[in-house]
């Protein structure tokens, strides 16, 4: 079981895991070599003495500059002792390195810097529908360009977000709302007509929730740093300073 614990007197952060005695490896020429080690038992050592707690990681707050699955990254999330919310900056420079954490000073927020339709995934999809009456490509670039137009009005904060996550943490899926689907119906008369029209709002209807209507938002973590509060000294240790130091005694 994962435990995210804070040293209360210097501000450092510790995640302690089932890989925390995991043996590391040198590798000679005839075999590997493992090497034992006990990183929460070295973390406690380097804190003898100073106050320590728990912390709960607060659910659906990590962002990442980078994909899910990109290694080397830098992370936020947030975490409490239930009187008061931290941010944390998971990182690691390298492959090769550990994973490190660290407390920030202040909080982090998300600005939406573009909110954009699916231009290539539209055209794609319309050419690879559209085969028994094909759109002129004329008039499917029309049609990107009308809804691209219509989207700029739009308030990202009235839109819901689809609940499948992309790749990328700042890159975030909604739904076109009912009002600005009915616009962009109405102002498809202008491009399309009879059939064609039919054929487009049943399009339309297919792919407004799930497909390639979807609009694509992309975010930007922003650090909202605050000067870090004067720490009262406490005397007496902590309970979990206590548990600690029996666990590695």
């Amino acid at each position: 079981m994962n435990q995210l614990i804070h040293c209360i007197t210097c501000d450092a952060v510790f995640l302690r895991t089932p890989f925390d005695r995991e043996p590391e490896y040198e590798h000679t020429a005839f075999l590997a070599e493992p090497i034992e080690k006990d990183d929460f038992r070295d973390f406690m050592k380097d804190h003898q003495g100073h106050r320590m707690e728990d912390l709960t990681i607060i659910e659906d707050s990590f962002v990442s500059d980078r994909d899910y699955v990109e290694p080397v990254k830098v992370s936020y999330f947030r975490a409490t002792n239930g009187r008061e919310d931290f941010v944390i900056r998971k990182f690691r420079e390298r492959i090769g390195d550990p994973l490190r954490y660290e407390l920030v000073s202040g909080d982090y927020s998300l600005t939406c810097i573009s909110l954009d339709v699916q231009a290539r995934e539209i055209d794609k999809q319309m050419a690879r529908e559209f085969t028994d009456r094909p759109l002129p490509k004329s008039k499917i670039d029309s049609f990107i360009r009308m809804y691209s137009h219509i989207i700029k009005t739009v308030e990202v904060d009235n839109l819901e977000r689809v609940p499948d996550e992309s790749s990328n943490p700042l890159e975030v899926y909604y739904k076109i709302d009912d009002v600005t689907l009915m616009y962009l119906l109405r102002n498809c008369h202008r491009i399309f007509e009879g059939q064609e029209y039919s054929d487009v709002q049943k399009f339309i209807d297919r792919h407004r929730d799930d497909g390639v209507l979807l609009l694509k938002a992309i975010y930007k973590i922003k650090i909202l740093e605050r000067p870090k509060a004067e720490k009262r000294i406490v005397s007496s240790p902590s309970a979990l300073e206590s548990k600690k130091a029996k666990e590695i005694g």
